[in-house]
């Protein structure tokens, strides 16, 4: 019975081992998971600077959405104020024309409140003249509709506004319309 017994014992472990060649050993398991781990830090820092990239983006895109819109708002009203400045120049061309004698009278004074507050709006929507009498001549902001022979004055000096020009924010709105010297 012994043999028998030694027979069964060396068949059961010879089942239990497998040959050693088809085992991987501690160390080879370790290399393949330090390969696999390096690998997931690879894409984890590609990911992650996709996404700081795309977050940058975003945020550039917002800024220049939220000056877009800001420039916007503040342009808005440009085309009731166009609408606005031929009024103007009418109380304007009043006023100069107005006789000596009605100057004192309380319902022209009432009508020259009324230009002066018509002023003052546009004032606090961004508006504002073109300076343009005595000054050199600026073709981005005026518009010569005469050149005259003015011995006394420099050449390209405006002599004379015909009609106002004005900017809103610092933008053209409407080019002054004037007489310079040749």
């Amino acid at each position: 019975m012994t043999d028998e017994l030694k027979k069964k014992s060396e068949k059961y472990q010879k089942d239990d081992n497998p040959p050693a060649t088809h085992t991987p050993s501690l160390s080879e398991e370790l290399k393949k998971l330090q390969e696999k781990l390096q690998e997931c830090q690879k894409l984890k820092d590609e990911y992650l600077a996709g996404w700081q990239r795309e977050r940058a983006e975003f945020l550039n895109y917002k800024k220049e959405e939220m000056e877009r819109v800001g420039d916007l708002i503040k342009y808005a009203g440009t085309g009731f104020i166009l609408n606005l400045l031929p009024i103007l120049d009418n109380f304007e061309i009043a006023q100069k024309k107005l006789p000596e004698n009605l100057k004192n009278d309380e319902n022209v004074k009432g009508l020259l409140l009324i230009k002066n507050q018509l002023q003052d709006f546009l004032k606090s929507q961004g508006v504002e003249e073109i300076k343009t009498i005595g000054e050199k001549f600026n073709p981005n902001f005026q518009e010569v509709v005469e050149e005259i022979e003015k011995p006394d004055a420099d050449s390209g000096i405006v002599i004379e506004e015909i009609q106002k020009g004005y900017k809103i924010h610092g933008r053209l709105l409407r080019p002054a319309k004037v007489k310079i010297a040749k």
